[in-house]
């Protein structure tokens, strides 16, 4: 069932650590009913100050957690060369990934900036979106693309999420999976980014945000807002999408 034509469920906390550690705790409990329902759990994370620090939540679930059943995703990442520190999987390795065992086959990078024949990167953003979604579509029997358990999405002031941003083209986008963004208006200018097609075929939609300055796109998106406007308002997991929230964030949700 598509719950974009139910309410989503919102969770208020105090500050946002809270939010971090409640999103690693759900996560936990998520990954592994996953894992007894399908064997795997596939995950997609996201990047930004909060996300990053529910992901160095998550360390202190390790050994709760069956890592070798694990798959990992990126919503959106920066097309820099690997090893940035601004690429959103250089801070996930800081933060979770190198502290704990998974599989580092299970991990699915985006492309970074490159020569394209080193594995991994790609000469220009079209080319690694492009190589991205075929990763994705490798992973099954049939060529569609898999579906995720829980993505995890940040939110900016602007309602952006992974970086389909308002009014750019790729809101609109239903055919590709994964697509190149060229002119983000928040540097570095290229990206690559997971469409509507995938967030809104996952299992559940996770937002984790926190800060006043996201309030008013924060109501905007749970009274379902123009998606144009408010590229959140458009993003609903299948079976449920829920809103982790600091006070701030939620203070005109009341």
């Amino acid at each position: 069932m598509n719950s974009a034509s139910q309410p989503p469920e919102v969770l208020v906390f105090d500050d946002g650590p809270a939010v971090a550690s409640a999103v690693a705790e759900r996560l936990t409990a998520a990954i592994a009913g996953a894992q007894q329902s399908r064997g795997i759990a596939r995950i997609a994370i996201t990047g930004g100050s909060l996300g990053i620090a529910a992901l160095r939540a998550l360390r202190s679930a390790a050994d709760r957690v069956e890592w070798n059943k694990l798959e990992i995703f990126w919503g959106d990442e920066r097309f820099l060369p690997a090893g940035h520190d601004d690429r959103n999987d250089a801070q996930a390795d800081e933060a979770l990934l190198k502290h704990v065992p998974v599989d580092a086959a299970r991990i699915f990078r985006m492309p970074s900036l490159g020569d394209g024949q080193e594995p991994g990167t790609a000469p220009d953003v079209d080319s690694g979106a492009a190589a991205y979604e075929r990763t994705l579509r490798s992973l099954t029997a049939d060529g569609s693309v898999p579906q995720l358990d829980v993505h995890l999405l940040g939110m900016g002031p602007d309602g952006h999420i992974n970086s389909l941003f308002p009014g750019k083209a790729n809101l609109s986008e239903q055919e590709k999976a994964v697509a190149a963004e060229h002119d983000s208006p928040k540097p570095p200018p290229e990206r690559i980014t997971l469409t509507y097609p995938v967030v809104n075929n996952s299992r559940q939609v996770w937002f984790v945000v926190a800060g006043e300055d996201k309030a008013g796109k924060v109501a905007q998106a749970v009274r379902d807002g123009m998606t144009d406007d408010c590229p959140a308002a458009g993003a609903h997991g299948r079976d449920n999408t829920i809103w982790f929230l600091d006070k701030k964030a939620a203070e005109l949700l009341r």
